[in-house]
């Protein structure tokens, strides 16, 4: 079992765990909950020995193996099947030692080998690796594919599916399910319902941990707290605890105020001076109770439209993509349709199919390719960024936002009503005035929320949004968007806000953008009728093909074919080479900062700096993750488009 007694954790001057105790059976799964910043990530650390704890001990089973997805992106020539492979630590294992013993030619360590080899699965175990790279959304031609040739969500993916390969003893997840397609998110919570070892993961996918886990560790201020039953369990545990503490809040501070009383009115008497003492004392002994204070009634509205033009905006034969050096890269094509008032849409597709790309050229983010977009008279639009530097400057403050936000959209603002304004989520005091690169994801996600409430649209797109909010602000969000009277387009992975805001849903899928006739559950059998259609079509693909009686013909043909495809090839690599520079200097960048990173974590942990230089480092620790954050999103952001150029090349 996993024991943490008395346990305190401090990542520089910030207290992650003050006393934290919980014991996790063999087993068990479990979610692992609490706001963005609350120290999930530390946990993970120290249940994995990154990190030692200040006080207290921290107790995980020495033959115990643990498995866990690297954050760092993949950088090798190795094929996907070959690198999920090496995921299995005990299977690698078996390998050396039969290298070491066929070196040695020590014929009884040959045989031993051999043996764990066998215990370890040797026979079918490229079978299951490509079992979970198939599972994941990666096609039959892809398992071979060297691992470079990937784009950055994709590599992702193979980061889980080498943990999964892992016959981890306990298994670590920390947000598995970004990156996933709704289809590859159905097959892994069935993975995991199937996983047999101890389990703690981190989501912020209220039906995702609903679906796979059974325990729920609540981290809130610095303590653990633990819960049996799944997600929706615990908030109605959590709910009853919260009344049962403010009922006894209150009953607390009448019974304090009845003594105070008795203590004012008597203890000038010197007939009841020695009861008015007694009662001081036990005013005294008296264990306070605070009142309870939660992070779960933030909460926002989007202000009534001026107006409501119907429709918002008309789409005629669109074309949605990318120009690169002067050449139009089309992703999506032929788009007719329209955007009416009050219409909740939900955008569904695989990635790499254009679903961001068609919410950026309705927010004018950028041009269509051909077509014409008509706009109602009135229009305002709110655009939700899925990389939210699309539309945040670093180097400025929240309240530098919102003074040219307030500038552009609305009359001049006085600096008080707009600190105001953003006190109402959750910046206040020095955080006004703090340089967004500075900021956490989650903190990032809420000041575009907050600049969009201010625009006072009647259209919303929203590309993402809850990517880096936790379940609450999720909360916040959904309760928002149904009370608001404007159009919503939503594309999301998060099916639970699919659920709750969308009545409609677009299929974004072969270049084409058409409704879809059904709800989620309609679009699971749809994903799992086309993944079969698609298996069945590759297998028909890899039959022989018979000779044609034509030989002169099909020489030319194949010669046509071939010129063709090198010159496809030739504008792709042209179209996609400013991009890949800019990543290979992102790579560099965030190599250099997770060296940074290390070092940083091996000072903070040595216990040999002074308090101030524990601040200093902690505070230059919380900058370089951040700094990191902020390229990694970047970094994704060029691999998705590499990946609809390469997409729209393909079709």
């Amino acid at each position: 079992m996993i024991t943490l007694k008395n346990v305190t954790l401090r990542r520089g001057t910030k207290v992650v765990l003050d006393d934290a105790s919980v014991t996790l059976q063999p087993g068990e799964k479990i979610g692992l909950v609490g706001r963005n910043g609350a120290g999930k990530s530390s946990l993970f650390a120290l249940l994995t020995h990154r990190l030692q704890s200040d006080l207290g001990d921290a107790d995980i089973p020495k033959q115990w193996t643990v498995g866990e997805v690297a954050q760092s992106m993949p950088e090798t020539e190795d094929s996907a099947t070959d690198y999920v492979l090496q995921g299995d630590v005990r299977l690698a294992a078996a390998e050396a030692d039969l290298v070491a013993a066929e070196a040695s030619g020590d014929g009884h360590a040959i045989a031993e080998a051999h043996m764990h080899l066998t215990d370890a699965g040797s026979f079918d175990a490229r079978a299951r690796a490509q079992a979970l790279l198939m599972g994941l959304g990666f096609r039959g031609e892809q398992v071979d594919a060297p691992v470079n040739s990937f784009s950055g969500g994709w590599r992702m993916r193979l980061q889980l599916a080498r943990a999964l390969m892992c016959p981890a003893d306990l298994m670590l997840l920390d947000e598995p399910t970004n990156h996933l397609d709704l289809d590859a998110l159905v097959w892994l919570e069935a993975w995991l319902q199937r996983y047999e070892g101890t389990m703690i993961v981190i989501s912020h996918d209220r039906e995702f941990l609903d679906a796979i886990t059974r325990v729920t560790l609540h981290l809130d201020e610095a303590k653990l707290t633990r819960y049996t039953g799944n997600y929706t369990a615990f908030e109605m545990m959590r709910a009853e605890r919260m009344v049962q503490a403010q009922a006894s809040y209150e009953k607390q501070q009448e019974r304090m105020a009845h003594l105070q009383k008795f203590i004012d009115r008597f203890k000038a008497k010197a007939s009841k001076a020695k009861q008015a003492q007694s009662r001081v004392k036990a005013l005294e002994r008296m264990e306070k109770l605070g009142p309870v204070l939660t992070s779960a009634d933030f909460e926002f509205e989007f202000r009534e439209p001026l107006s409501l033009p119907n429709p918002m905006l008309t789409l005629d034969d669109v074309a949605c993509g990318y120009q690169t050096e002067g050449r139009d890269n089309i992703i999506v094509r032929h788009i007719s349709r329209s955007v009416l008032a009050g219409q909740r849409i939900g955008i569904l597709g695989a990635n790499g199919q254009g679903k961001s790309t068609l919410v950026k050229t309705v927010a004018r983010m950028q041009k269509a390719l051909g077509g014409e977009i008509t706009e109602g008279k009135g229009l305002s639009i709110g655009y939700f960024a899925q990389q939210e530097l699309d539309v945040l400057r670093l180097e400025e403050g929240p309240l530098q936002h919102m003074i040219r936000l307030a500038k552009e959209v609305s009359p001049q603002a006085r600096e008080q009503e707009l600190r105001d304004f953003l006190g109402r989520f959750r910046f206040i005091g020095d955080m006004v005035s703090q340089e967004v690169g500075s900021l956490s994801g989650g903190e990032k996600a809420r000041l575009v929320l907050a600049m969009l409430v201010w625009q006072r649209p009647n259209l919303l797109l929203l590309d993402e949004p809850t990517n880096h909010l936790d379940l609450t602000t999720r909360e916040a969000l959904s309760m928002a968007l149904n009370e608001f009277e404007g159009t919503v387009m939503l594309v999301s992975h998060d099916r639970a806000l699919l659920r709750e805001v969308c009545d409609e849903f677009w299929l974004v899928a072969d270049g084409k953008v058409e409704p879809f006739d059904g709800d989620l559950d309609d679009y699971q059998k749809w994903l799992l009728e086309t993944s079969r259609e698609m298996a069945r079509a590759q297998k028909e693909a890899a039959r022989p093909v018979r000779a044609t009686t034509d030989g002169a013909k099909s020489s030319n043909d194949k010669h046509s074919d071939r010129k063709a495809q090198a010159q496809a090839k030739k504008r792709l690599t042209e179209a996609t080479r400013p991009l890949r520079k800019e990543v290979e200097r992102l790579d560099q960048q965030m190599a250099a900062l997770a060296t940074e990173r290390s070092q940083l974590e091996v000072a903070l942990a040595s216990r040999a700096l002074t308090p101030p230089q524990m601040a200093e480092r902690g505070r230059r620790l919380k900058q370089v993750n951040e700094e990191v954050e902020t390229l990694e999103a970047r970094w994704l952001e060029l691999n998705e488009e590499i990946e609809a150029l390469t997409t729209a090349a393909a079709l």
